[in-house]
């Protein structure tokens, strides 16, 4: 008998933008404090994969809401989109990342508000 991994569904940058711009879900940067300092998504929300996999809970702006999960390339997010639909939290993860969203000309700001980059 083979096993097969529940897969999250993934989206691209221009769909986890559109989705997050609308309100109809949450950003959620799971990146270390160091590189989310360096260059986020406006308006994300950030709790490092690191916290999330010790069962921290989530920051109430993202309480209940539907999630979009991202990191810097894609791989940590798939892995956190995985433990937030085992805990029945609504959870996709942006294909490619910060790195395919800096690419797709989306704005990446520093911890200041200021002009960021992919750390």
């Amino acid at each position: 008998m083979f096993l097969f991994r529940r897969s999250t569904a993934r989206v691209t940058p221009a769909q986890a933008r559109q989705r997050t711009a609308d309100g109809d879900a949450v950003l959620l940067d799971v990146r270390e404090q160091v590189e989310w300092k360096a260059g986020h998504a406006p308006g994300a929300v950030h709790v490092p994969l690191s916290l999330l996999v010790t069962g921290m809970a989530l920051p109430a702006a993202a309480e209940g809401r539907p999630l979009v999960v991202i990191c810097r390339s894609g791989h940590r997010s798939q892995r956190a989109a995985r433990l937030l639909t085992e805990r029945r939290v609504e959870a996709v993860d942006v294909k490619g990342g910060m790195n395919a969203w800096a690419s797709a000309g989306l704005q990446v700001v520093d911890d200041r508000g200021s002009s960021g980059r992919i750390a």
